[in-house]
């Protein structure tokens, strides 16, 4: 799972790599709001891989199999919708990226054309991630790592031909992109038909029940409204950020790398998480719950302690490997102390996301991300405004904090009610 979070940020490096070597900067501007934009929409989707491998992972450990089949097309039904909903809304979209980015007319026209084409990927994307919940969701660790590092194998591949050979430009890399995608997804449907046969699961599609769907709504949009408050607040810090100068919005864009990094490691760990108390979950044990939340909470802290001593002994060294500009690498230096306490701070949230979406308990998960955005993040940015950017941070920090506690809280609670396979 880590080595998969790893690769998958390559999709969007790989096209901006190679797009930044064309002529003009205005080529790589324009991928960088359009390659952006797509990864927001595509990003808030992602409730239905975490969603699918709650509910996969509990039907798992039950040894349910057709329940599984039921699910599985219940998601699948559900990301088509929501990515044809993308498709037909992609006009509307395109205007207020052009409104609320007010870039060049060059750069507008370029964003344009890679997020017209790259859009047409959203069935393709949207399914893979329901394909990764239901591998995560029965233990198959390997499957999402073939199918990233296969992804991004053909993406790289296209890039280079469709732009430096055929000189396609933009378009070249948006195609190849939606390309990969759909690629991804016929290795994702082999993938998943290989794991069926491996527990004798025959492959044909089985219609859920109404109630079956209705909760599957239930749980996907909880996720969802909890996913789109954590994107209201990563937007807010580059929006805020960009208002105190565009040295201080170029600095938090290469500190919120380590961010990156750190979700590398914990993320992986959470995605371990969901399947391990899903199936523990299924399988009416509340010992073995506990059991996996407790390895769950070692090696998060393992790894947050490690990456806390890594980014003080390297972390000005990443920055100078992230940017050559010196008024950039001197801003950024100056918040370094926040990122290099963050791993511990943010362990928390990794991981409860992990252990409540593996016990399906979505509604806690919204409930906690609103509590953490009001009182974590936007109260501590109007208390420490004064502060500038390091407010922004100490907010960052506040919020973090707030989602791992409050999870926490809410976790010890339903341990205490004997209510973990409820």
């Amino acid at each position: 799972m880590i080595l998969s979070n790893i690769s998958v940020p390559l999709l969007g490096l790989v096209d901006t790599a190679v797009i930044g070597h064309l002529s003009s900067a205005h080529y790589l501007a324009g991928i960088a709001l359009g390659s952006s934009s797509i990864a927001v929409l595509f990003w808030l989707a992602s409730f239905l891989r975490m969603s699918t491998t709650g509910v996969i992972a509990q039907a798992f450990g039950a040894k349910d199999f057709d329940r599984i089949k039921q699910l599985l097309v219940s998601s699948l039904l559900l990301s088509l919708l929501f990515a044809l909903t993308l498709i037909a809304l992609s006009p509307t979209l395109l205007s207020v990226i052009a409104s609320l980015s007010q870039s060049s007319e060059q750069v507008m026209v370029q964003a344009s054309t890679y997020f017209s084409i790259r859009i047409w990927s959203a069935p393709a994307a949207l399914g893979n991630l329901v394909l990764l919940g239901l591998m995560l969701g029965m233990h198959y660790g390997k499957g999402p790592f073939y199918l990233v590092l296969f992804t991004n194998l053909v993406n790289i591949v296209l890039d280079v031909v469709f732009v430096l050979v055929l000189d396609l430009g933009v378009a070249g890399a948006a195609s190849a992109s939606v390309i990969a995608d759909y690629s991804a997804l016929i290795l994702a449907i082999y993938l998943v038909k290989k794991l069926f046969r491996r527990y004798g699961v025959i492959w044909n599609i089985q219609f859920p029940s109404r109630d079956s769907v209705a909760r599957l709504l239930t749980l996907n949009r909880d996720i969802f409204i909890r996913s789109l408050l954590l994107q209201l607040c990563f937007s807010f810090m580059t929006f805020y950020g960009a208002r105190l100068g565009e040295v201080t919005l170029a600095a938090n864009a290469v500190l919120l790398n380590f961010l990156m990094l750190v979700s590398f490691a914990l993320d992986g760990i959470a995605y371990a998480a969901e399947a391990k108390v899903g199936a523990a979950k299924g399988e009416g044990d509340p010992a073995q719950v506990r059991l996996w939340v407790n390895v769950s909470v070692f090696w998060g802290a393992v790894f947050a302690l490690g990456y806390c001593a890594f980014f003080a002994l390297l972390g000005s060294s990443i920055i100078t490997l992230l940017t050559n500009i010196p008024e950039v690498i001197t801003e950024a230096s100056l918040y370094l102390p926040w990122l290099i306490v963050l791993p511990v701070i943010a362990m928390g949230c990794f991981l409860f996301d992990g252990v409540f979406v593996g016990l399906t308990r979505a509604k806690e998960m919204r409930n906690s991300m609103f509590i953490a955005v009001v009182l974590g993040f936007f109260t501590p940015v109007v208390l420490t405004l004064e502060w500038g950017n390091h407010g922004l941070w100490f907010a960052m920090s506040c919020f973090m904090a707030m989602r791992g506690a409050t999870l926490f809280y809410r976790y010890r609670q339903i341990c205490h009610q004997g209510a973990l396979l409820q």
